[in-house]
């Protein structure tokens, strides 16, 4: 009679820990979202004015917002793929497997779900670059962000990053909504519709913003 009791009492254990893990990596990704919009809400000032763009970076300097929040914030994201990585097949099989599924079975839902796995890994690798590069070189300044996206091939970086950035984030707050019953079957429709919206508001400031920044000049 122990064993039986002692799996049962493993199982609960796991399932214990599978939530909250999921709890984790929905708070995590949740942090992120709301980070990704006030960024680019930030760095959009410049589109205004540099000296505007300028005046916050160098209260977040003052403050040591940017030294400290920096790093915390890069912790934060590579903590939330090591919690979503759970959930993604790495072999070739399981992403074999996953495709076949998701032509099967034609649910918008899943092909959310590949499209957010297949973008974060790209993100993983462009985001690193991204926040190395810029928190190597403080302080911030609109002058200095405008040289980096003029010189090499930095423009087609932020042109792919960007979209992929959004699409993610704003598929992640629908599947957070649905998951977590914020959003019932009979909403989920709308909450599309609303997302879609809410993703192509911010690809286009992030592009007005990459354009004032092409031809700002010091």
């Amino acid at each position: 009679m122990s064993v039986p009791l002692t799996a049962n009492h493993k199982s609960l254990q796991s399932h214990r820990l599978d939530g909250l893990l999921d709890w984790a990596q929905m708070l995590s990704g949740a942090g992120l979202i709301a980070f990704m919009w006030m960024h680019m809400t930030l760095v959009a000032s410049v589109v205004i004015s540099p000296s505007i763009m300028n005046a916050i970076a160098e209260f977040f300097e003052a403050t040591g917002m940017a030294q400290v929040g920096g790093p915390l914030v890069f912790l934060l994201f590579l903590a939330h793929f090591a919690l979503a990585a759970r959930k993604i097949p790495f072999r070739l099989e399981g992403q074999k497997t996953i495709w076949e599924h998701a032509r099967l079975l034609r649910h918008t839902d899943t092909w959310l779900w590949v499209v957010q796995a297949v973008s974060a890994m790209i993100i993983l690798v462009m985001g690193a670059i991204h926040m190395w590069v810029v928190l190597s070189d403080l302080p911030i300044t609109a002058l200095k962000s405008a040289a980096r996206v003029q010189s090499g091939a930095w423009i087609f970086f932020y042109l792919l990053l960007l979209p992929l950035v959004e699409l993610h984030v704003g598929i992640g707050l629908y599947r957070i909504a649905v998951k977590w019953g914020l959003a019932g079957r009979a909403e989920r429709k709308g909450l599309k519709r609303g997302e879609n919206l809410l993703t192509l508001i911010f690809i286009s400031i992030g592009v007005l913003t990459l354009i004032r920044f092409w031809f700002l000049k010091g």
